[in-house]
């Protein structure tokens, strides 16, 4: 029988890209910002989490973050001195690369600096990340998990099995060697191991005030090598909302601790 023209796989995580509209109102924000915040910093996300992101914003709530696509970031502060919204921004425009925000606070400099430099938040490696550490899982019972998590774990490559309804390691099982770069399957691993390997944290790029004044803080970051970060930066929260969402499933398996 001839295959139907209706019979066509369609993915439903499709996503209508964001059009003009919402180029301009992105340029409109960050240019109204520029008009009503005294300092303006960009900065540099390294292992990004959404959670921690609004958190931050719980904390600096007289301050304003936002993050887009960083040509369209370029095109709000202007790419060279006929096109710049306010004096020197042209300037910054070139450290605009990578996973990159923009802070517009009244805080001073000196504070911004102080607070990013002592503020980060461990977290769980993600695919791609560089183990910071050996993780070796021991044989033997694997109380943690319910008997329904085994085939899971045989999956990722574990030897389990049930015995008396626990699941069960067969032998010791290395699941990461310093320096490796990890696999989706390790990550997963290091996750329900409870095994923290990365660190969120937030470096100061470029620091510009409503005077024109401008200054390059830190321009090495601007090569180092963000294995998940996006060189073209996100296009809105959303999908950094949809990034954290990858491993919340493997949370519901886990039995409550008492």
């Amino acid at each position: 029988m001839p295959k139907s023209k209706r019979d066509r796989a369609v993915s439903l995580t499709a996503t209508k890209k964001k059009g003009l509209e919402f180029k301009q109102n992105l340029i409109s924000e960050i240019r109204e910002c520029l008009d009503t915040y005294d300092n303006f910093f960009i900065v540099s996300m390294f292992n990004q989490r959404n959670l921690f992101l609004k958190e931050l914003r719980q904390e600096w709530t007289d301050s304003k973050f936002l993050f887009g696509k960083n040509k369209v970031i370029a095109l709000a502060l202007g790419r060279d001195p006929e096109s710049e919204y306010k004096d020197n921004l042209n300037k910054i425009t070139p450290y605009l690369i990578g996973n990159i925000g923009l802070l517009f606070t009244n805080k001073t400099k000196e504070e911004v600096l102080s607070y990013f430099e002592s503020h980060e938040c461990p977290d769980y490696a993600r695919s791609g990340n560089i183990a910071t550490e050996d993780v070796t899982i021991q044989a033997g019972p694997l109380a943690q998990f319910q008997h329904t998590m085994e085939p899971q774990l045989r999956k990722l490559g574990m030897h389990t099995s049930l015995k008396k309804g626990i699941v069960t390691l067969e032998s010791n099982f290395v699941l990461c060697k310093k320096g490796d770069k990890l696999t989706p399957e390790q990550a997963r691993l290091l996750k329900l191991f409870e095994h923290m390997q990365a660190v969120f944290k937030i470096n100061v790029k470029v620091y510009w005030n409503k005077s024109g004044n401008y200054e390059i803080i830190d321009s090495t970051l601007e090569t180092e090598d963000n294995e998940n970060g996006d060189s073209q930066g996100y296009e809105s929260e959303q999908e950094m909302e949809q990034s954290d969402d990858e491993d919340k499933p493997i949370k519901k398996k886990l039995k409550n601790r008492k």
